[in-house]
């Protein structure tokens, strides 16, 4: 069988080659980028929760419109392949905060949920801490990390200042929490749900303003569009996307506020802005044509996600880029476009990822890891995707059981439709000898048991069935 756009020999042994030192490639940190001449940069983070790789119309044109996000493509940098840490929201949080595989954490299984005592370790350090002390760091908005405990509030991870809500916001009971650094003092007001994205991007406008004439790292974690769905008045609820489109027209509104913001600042030229998801959309929404969604097995609907990098001067304009990048590499590259060396004592996954947005360099990753909770279910080459298992009617099956091997051609498949491991079989033994070594790399920083929160919930769903 002849591959789509051709496909020789000598490209194989290539493959074969790149295939290769699959435990080595999980422990290599790439050497960091130049630093850019003049001031650091600042960075700031747009981070939406389960916004779907095709509810932006920079992926799919004929969705749901968003002219300010599109602007922002035209001015920066779009990424075709790049995946949020995790497909689940805690674990991708952690992931992209600390650039470590979110198992590493202690916080890969599953999510924090309102009696859950689980919380980020104050050991971590956090794209906030690694920026300190040249940064004035904040997060406005969503956590979702641990509210706990010693992990809360965001505060003692090293945002300076921190306004939202302690996880998302179909969780109850829920609040408006603000505190700052160096105080213990938490405040708590009542939730206005139709105005809560608005008063995240408020805040962080204000913060922007306040550290103008410093570095500033802000993540702007907005809890939407994840369902359910509270459209601020203004905006549209009645097209084909209903209240769903209008939540995204809102979110590109705060994008387009945000770009204006900075240029009447005269700070566009010192800032990175960053505009991507924590995972795959859920009930709603578009995984565009990538296959499964949020908290799926190891196809791309659940993890790649939407990512736009716009810092005119310092990024080129226009450039779509295929390199496969994930959420882990954002520590990494920011403390290189600091200037910053990297971080000691400290194992990462991330890579410095600066040249893939600023030349569109190849993927520093020799290969990205998928996980399925605690347990990785597929690896991710650049030409290449192997996965173990999916889920069918509410089980996880491996796909052993039923004789099959799942390995994906990118190049002439993206959507993940069909199968090439008979086609390639060298292949498909050199990606399952990847997956197999990322699962025993792994296994030790694996729970010997699932949280006793998800344990208890487990006894009172079977006495539901009873």
């Amino acid at each position: 069988m002849v591959r789509n756009e051709g496909f020789s020999s000598g490209n194989i042994m290539q493959r074969r080659t790149l295939l290769k030192g699959a435990s080595a490639a999980l422990a290599t940190l790439a050497a960091p980028a130049a630093a850019a001449v003049g001031r650091p940069p600042n960075f700031v983070i747009v981070l939406c929760d389960d916004l779907g790789y095709g509810d932006v119309s920079v992926y799919d044109p004929g969705g749901i419109k968003t002219p300010a996000v599109e602007r922002m493509a035209r001015e920066g940098v779009v990424l075709t392949d790049y995946y949020a840490p995790a497909n689940l929201c805690s674990p991708s949080r952690a992931g992209l905060l600390t650039g470590r595989y979110p198992v590493r954490t202690g916080l890969g299984y599953e999510v924090i949920m309102q009696q859950d005592d689980r919380g980020l370790p104050l050991s971590e350090v956090t794209i906030a801490k690694a920026l300190k002390p040249a940064y004035a760091t904040a997060l406005f908005g969503k956590w979702h990390l641990g509210h706990l405990g010693p992990a809360w509030p965001p505060t003692k991870h090293g945002f300076d200042a921190f306004f939202g809500i302690p996880y998302s916001h179909d969780m109850k009971p829920l609040a408006l929490y603000e505190s700052r650094a160096g105080s213990e003092e938490v405040a708590k007001t009542e939730v206005d749900y139709p105005q809560l994205q608005q008063q995240f991007y408020e805040h962080a406008e204000r913060f922007i303003e306040a550290n103008k004439d410093r570095p500033f790292f802000v993540e702007l974690a907005l809890s939407a569009p994840h369902l359910p769905e509270h459209p601020h008045a203004g905006f549209d609820t009645k097209t084909f996307a209903g209240p769903y489109g209008a939540v995204v027209e809102e979110i590109d509104s705060i994008v387009g506020r945000l770009m204006a913001k900075l240029k009447a600042l005269k700070l566009d030229r010192d800032t990175v802005v960053i505009f991507t998801s924590d995972n795959g959309p859920w009930f709603e929404g578009s995984p565009g044509w990538l296959r499964e969604r949020k908290g799926g097995g190891g196809f791309d609907g659940g993890y790649r996600v939407p990512f736009i990098a716009w810092a005119p001067g310092r990024l080129p304009a226009g450039k779509r880029v295929s390199s496969m990048v994930m959420g882990i590499d954002l520590l990494p590259t920011f403390r290189a476009m600091a200037g910053l060396t990297p971080l000691e004592g400290v194992t990462l996954d991330g890579r410095d990822v600066s040249k893939v947005l600023s030349e569109g360099a190849a993927s520093p990753h020799q290969e990205l890891v998928l996980f399925d909770n605690e347990t990785p279910i597929a690896i991710r080459t650049q030409d290449w995707k192997y996965v173990d298992a999916a889920y069918y009617r509410g089980l996880k099956l491996p796909m052993s059981l039923l004789g099959y091997q799942e390995l994906y051609d990118l190049k002439a498949d993206p959507a993940e439709n069909y199968s090439v491991a008979e086609v390639y079989p060298d292949v498909a033994k050199a990606m399952k000898g990847r997956l197999d070594a990322a699962k025993a790399a792994f296994a030790p920083f694996k729970h010997k048991d699932i949280p006793p929160y998800f344990k208890t919930l487990q006894a009172q769903m079977r006495g539901l069935q009873d």
